[in-house]
């Protein structure tokens, strides 16, 4: 079918893969990719995780119908949302939003070519959702990479069976679904063969990967063991041993089930980079307790033992949510402790988000928004002074980086997107890798022996 169309991805990087999804679906159906302004079809796919998720995905709606009524977009542009938005709130976003062509939920993304086809013929109908989302993200090489050529999300699961009371993840994406390993493995042999220098594995709670499936139910806070089946181990001992040299980043770890053999694997691995994404949360056994996290302070405080004990130079990301009802001063001075003790190499603090459907929201003693941002401040303030620190400890090191864009590159502790960046030699070669000498640091900002002043803008 002749048409055009253009997609607008918010949110994280797992809707980004379901975004590459939806362009690859248009473009085997015979759209052509252009720029918003320029669409038949124009699809925005949303993010709903908390307020100024949502916030960002209505202006990006009304600023598109605007720029169709304004006459900076075709005047019969069709426009679908889809996404978590569309599938939390289809049903009152189709009062509220008229000018929407089309609200699609998270389980129709392989069939938006239909729907758009739909709504360009006037035949379709206002929303395309389920109830509760099942689908598997089985995509394997059905996908239109938006990333950069030399880089690669994989999500090797969906949905989350943790039930923390601040988020409403589980309500919009449904129960955990590992995809079958062959299908990840297949899929990321592809990546490398392709010349991806870095894969990116994702999923609502990547250490969950293949629990879903063991014959003996796990539990919330069992943790990763390969005897009892597929596992985030196993996984990543076999793309470990593919042919190439790339190296894999894993993201969104849940702490309640990290084990040894998960640690184990990550020391042993050497392409597994040496870079933990663990969202924490919190260290008040009270306060993680009242965020159902399944885990106490004395945990997490040995599991970070024992992470930088076996994998020496290991990068650790994490996030702290300030603000949770109920939290006291003393909660918070906990935090506050626990971070100048414990230095994470990345990290970042958000106030508490009061999102509706969440238990958090029912709870009383909310925290006032303004002891939230307050307190959220004085942890930033922290974190900012922590993160000079570490950067200047990284004056003298030789590192080996990957160039993103001449001039910029990410090492070892840089997730895209989410961390910092290393300024190098701008002839470096893109979507390589390099070895390079740290000059000087800027908190999160590195650089290195050869950048110029250019790379600094």
């Amino acid at each position: 079918m002749d048409g055009r169309f253009a997609i607008v991805s918010l949110g994280c990087a797992k809707n980004l893969v379901d975004s590459e999804v939806m362009a690859d679906v248009m473009l085997k159906n015979g759209y052509d990719k252009v720029e918003p302004e320029q669409a038949d079809v124009l699809i925005i796919n949303t993010c709903a995780f908390i307020d100024p998720a949502k916030q960002e995905a209505i202006d990006t709606i009304f600023a598109a119908t605007r720029a169709r009524e304004n006459g900076e977009a075709p005047a019969t542009q069709k426009i679908i949302v889809a996404g978590c938005l569309s599938q939390r709130y289809a049903k009152e976003l189709v009062d509220l939003m008229p000018e929407v062509d089309c609200f699609l939920g998270v389980d129709y993304v392989c069939k938006v070519a239909t729907v758009a086809k739909a709504c360009l013929e006037g035949s379709a109908e206002k929303v395309y959702s389920t109830k509760v989302s099942t689908l598997v993200p089985d995509f394997g090489e059905t996908r239109y990479r938006l990333t950069h050529k030399h880089f690669a999300y994989v999500k090797i699961a969906e949905g989350c069976n943790h039930a923390c009371s601040y988020c409403v993840i589980p309500r919009i994406r449904g129960a955990h679904r590992s995809r079958p390993q062959a299908n990840v493995l297949r899929e990321v042999r592809a990546l490398v063969e392709q010349g991806v220098k870095e894969i990116n594995l994702i999923a609502q709670d990547t250490t969950y990967y293949g629990m879903d499936k063991w014959e003996e139910k796990a539990q919330r806070t069992s943790g990763v063991d390969s005897s009892r089946g597929e596992s985030l181990a196993t996984l990543l001992r076999e793309i470990n041993d593919i042919p190439g040299d790339f190296w894999v980043r894993v993201l969104y770890t849940h702490p309640a089930h990290w084990s040894q053999e998960l640690i184990d694997t990550f020391a042993q691995c050497e392409k597994v980079v040496k870079y933990v994404d663990i969202p924490l949360q919190h260290i008040s056994a009270h306060i993680l307790e009242e965020q159902r996290r399944k885990t106490d302070g004395d945990y997490i405080r040995n599991l970070i033992r024992n992470l930088r004990a076996a994998v020496p130079g290991i990068g650790l990301r994490t996030t702290f949510i300030s603000g949770l009802p109920g939290e006291t001063e003393d909660d918070h001075a906990e935090l506050r402790d626990f971070i100048r003790e414990f230095r994470f190499e990345r990290a970042g603090v958000f106030p508490y988000s009061r999102e509706e459907g969440s238990l958090a929201a029912r709870m009383k003693n909310q925290v006032h928004h303004s002891t939230r941002k307050r307190r959220a401040n004085e942890l930033s303030m922290i974190l900012a002074g922590i993160a000079d620190e570490i950067g200047l400890e990284c004056v003298g090191q030789t590192l080996r980086v990957l160039v993103d864009a001449p001039g910029i590159a990410r090492g070892p502790w840089d997730a895209p997107d989410v961390d910092g960046t290393i300024h190098v030699d701008p002839a470096l070669p893109v979507g390589e890798f390099a070895e390079v000498e740290i000059v000087d640091a800027i908190a999160y900002e590195l650089f290195a022996e050869g950048a110029t002043d250019d790379s600094e803008e």
